[in-house]
């Protein structure tokens, strides 16, 4: 597989090289791949290896991300490489975010996909942005920030599906391309992090405080699942959180269905969705969503007069009345970016 010299590294005594990409920093010596599985220092010098390689690329609707508040009922190409920085046991994209380089030939094969190509299939089938999705798309940052980079020349939108675990320097070089993220906030514990993702919580919460401070429009995602992160604490602990960020910041609750190694848990009961909502509503969040629920929680209401501004099914906009960002009923500004 070919591979690229990687960007945010510095070279240390003795060939090896400390990685400032995500949260874990890790310092690696010679022939040593990353948590990641994709980084590997190589004579002193830190390469990627999926630079340009996707594993998937689709055109999907902007809403299966979720965002609901960033171009609302437009289409997004989607482009992800194998591998990940975190080792979720829930993953519901483990077959190709749990495989790595590091642990030798086989497994799945990606595709040779040059930006270019890239920023022209999104061209060519009329989408809005480019989504860098379904893995986490830190270990894959040079192939994000170069697409992200032409991109914005055409025109297009970018944005991040993640797990907000880049560190800050990170955040600050794919800024200037970058409009939009939506993070998961898996857990408010950090002995929850530490045991399901081998990774903490505090530089998550770090993310989407300096997202938020860069300019970029920030959604958030919890995959509800029971008996792990379900409790009231937690959810008001993870509600109180945003709100002190900024409480307009979308928070989506995805209901879990039983995948990976978590197959004996049982799918998230909607009346746990429902009482998060209400947890969430409580703390003065504006903007609460329920996914993985076809019917119920989808609608965006004005949080001034209560008008349904977008009505939603499943991933699909069936009308859409903000106009100018703004209720059509009572004039209120709606947050997000609409066009």
């Amino acid at each position: 597989m070919p591979r690229r010299e990687a960007m945010l590294y510095q070279k240390q005594d003795g060939k090896k090289v400390a990685c400032t990409l995500c949260a874990h920093r890790c310092l690696l010596n010679e022939g040593q791949f990353g948590i990641c599985g994709v980084r590997q220092n190589i004579d002193g010098v830190l390469y990627t290896h999926v630079y340009e390689e996707a594993i998937a690329a689709h055109i999907d609707p902007i809403e299966k991300k979720p965002f609901f508040h960033f171009l609302p009922g437009s289409k997004s190409l989607s482009i992800a490489t194998i591998g990940c920085n975190f080792r979720c046991p829930f993953c519901q994209n483990w077959e190709i975010s749990q495989t790595r380089l590091s642990d030798g030939p086989g497994g799945l094969r990606s595709s040779h996909l040059p930006v270019k190509e890239v920023v022209r299939q999104a061209l060519l089938n009329d989408c809005q942005s480019i989504s860098y999705t379904y893995t986490e798309p830190t270990i894959f940052f040079e192939y994000a920030y170069e697409t992200a980079r032409l991109a914005r020349e055409s025109g297009l939108k970018n944005n991040f599906v993640t797990n907000g675990y880049m560190t800050a320097e990170a955040l600050e070089a794919i800024q200037p391309y970058l409009d939009a993220a939506n993070v998961d906030l898996k857990f408010f514990k950090d002995e929850s992090y530490k045991k399901m993702c081998k990774a903490r919580l505090q530089p998550v919460l770090d993310s989407i405080r300096k997202m938020r401070e860069l300019g970029i429009w920030v959604e958030v995602t919890t995959l509800v699942i029971p008996g792990t992160n379900d409790s009231e604490e937690e959810l008001r602990g993870i509600a109180r959180f945003l709100v002190s960020v900024d409480r307009d910041i979308p928070w989506h609750l995805s209901r879990f269905h039983p995948d990976y190694e978590f197959l004996d848990t049982q799918a998230t009961p909607v009346s746990t969705l429902r009482k998060a909502r209400e947890i969430g509503r409580a703390e003065g969040l504006r903007y609460i969503y329920m996914g993985n629920v076809w019917g119920e929680g989808e609608d965006t209401l004005c949080p001034k007069c209560g008008t349904i501004v977008i009505r939603r099914e499943g991933f699909w906009v069936k009308s859409n009345l903000i106009q100018d960002s703004h209720c059509p009923n009572c004039g209120q500004k709606i947050a997000g970016i609409f066009a």
